[in-house]
């Protein structure tokens, strides 16, 4: 039972690391869930302050999430339809076979959804495109670290607690 927990928890681990990149998973909640997992282990005493400042963590991170991109765009004048074409641009780059779709797809996204809501203002919409693009980098980046972090105290806690799980 224990094995398929460690398992479990390390599956969960590795889809939120990789949901800080993929928009269609939620990252830092499945990489959270790992962790609660992990301490459910029964060789393994629940360490309260850490699921209860990862659980903190998580549910910032759900909020900057949102805000972070919507920020960028704004902060670089643009509008909700820059933020909109922003993630549905991420969609189709995930889905698009073009190299990089992932990083590529936001930027045209934004661009296009300002476009769309001012078609003569080329410029604005260009800067709003980048303002879009740089929260997405950043909103993702910060999604990544925590998802590395979550992963070095999954490590941290089986190697502490080796001799009892194997």
């Amino acid at each position: 039972m224990e094995y398929i927990l460690l398992s479990l928890s390390l599956i969960l681990i590795i889809a939120g690391l990789l949901g800080s990149i993929l928009p269609l998973l939620p990252g830092a909640p499945l990489s959270w869930f790992g962790l609660l997992i992990l301490y459910l282990t029964p060789s393994i005493e629940i360490n309260y302050w850490v699921l209860g400042i990862s659980l903190l963590v998580t549910l910032v991170l759900l909020i900057l999430d949102y805000v972070i991109p919507a920020q960028g765009t704004k902060r670089f004048g643009g509008s909700k339809y820059g933020i909109w074409g922003t993630n549905i641009g991420l969609i189709v780059g995930l889905i698009a076979p073009i190299p990089l779709g992932f990083i590529i797809g936001p930027f045209i996204g934004a661009l296009l959804g300002e476009l769309l809501f001012d078609s003569k203002n080329i410029r604005r919409a260009f800067k709003a495109a980048t303002g879009s693009f740089i929260g997405f980098l950043t909103s993702t980046f910060i999604q990544f670290v925590v998802g590395v972090v979550f992963l070095g105290i999954y490590i941290h806690v089986v190697i502490k607690h080796w001799n009892v799980l194997f």
